[in-house]
C-alpha cells in the first residue's frame, strides 16, 4: 500500500520539477525517503517535534508560511483529525494540492471543504486541488 501511495504521488509529478511538503511527518519517512530520491523533486519535511536535522520545526496550527510557498504538492500521512482542518487552510492559502492519507476507516475533519477519495492501486486517499 505504502508502494502505491508513493507511487500516485510521482504520477502527479512526471517529470516536472516540483516542490513537495510532508506535514507531520513523525518517525514514518519511507515515503518521504522515496520521493527524495526523484532529482525533481524539493522536498521538504515538518513536524513540530522534529526526529532529526532532516526534518524542519513546524505547527501547522500556526505554520511559518514561508517554508510552504511555491509547494505544488503537501500531503500528510495520518494527521489527527483536528489538525486536519490546519493542513486544509495551509494548501488553500498557498495554492497547493493537498493530499490527506487518514487513518483506516477514519473520517475527514475538513469542514466545509470537500475532499475527493482517491483510489490507487491498493491505497486510499483524499485528495484536494
Amino acid at each position: 500500500m505504502w508502494d502505491d501511495f508513493g507511487d500516485y504521488i510521482l504520477s502527479e509529478v512526471g517529470a516536472d520539477k516540483v516542490r513537495i511538503a510532508e506535514v507531520g511527518v513523525g518517525k514514518f519517512d519511507q515515503i518521504a525517503n522515496r520521493l527524495s530520491e526523484n532529482e525533481n523533486i524539493t522536498l521538504i519535511k515538518t513536524d513540530i517535534l522534529p526526529k532529526d536535522a532532516t526534518v524542519i520545526k513546524d505547527d501547522i496550527t500556526n505554520p511559518n508560511i514561508d517554508l510552504y510557498r511555491d509547494t505544488d504538492i503537501i500531503y500528510s500521512i495520518r494527521p489527527p483529525s483536528e489538525l486536519q482542518p490546519h493542513l486544509v487552510n495551509l494548501a488553500l492559502e498557498v495554492d497547493s494540492q493537498l493530499i490527506i492519507k487518514p487513518l483506516t476507516n477514519e473520517d475527514l475533519n475538513t469542514g466545509r471543504v470537500k475532499m475527493k477519495l482517491k483510489n490507487f492501486r491498493k491505497a486510499s486517499f483524499y485528495t484536494l486541488r
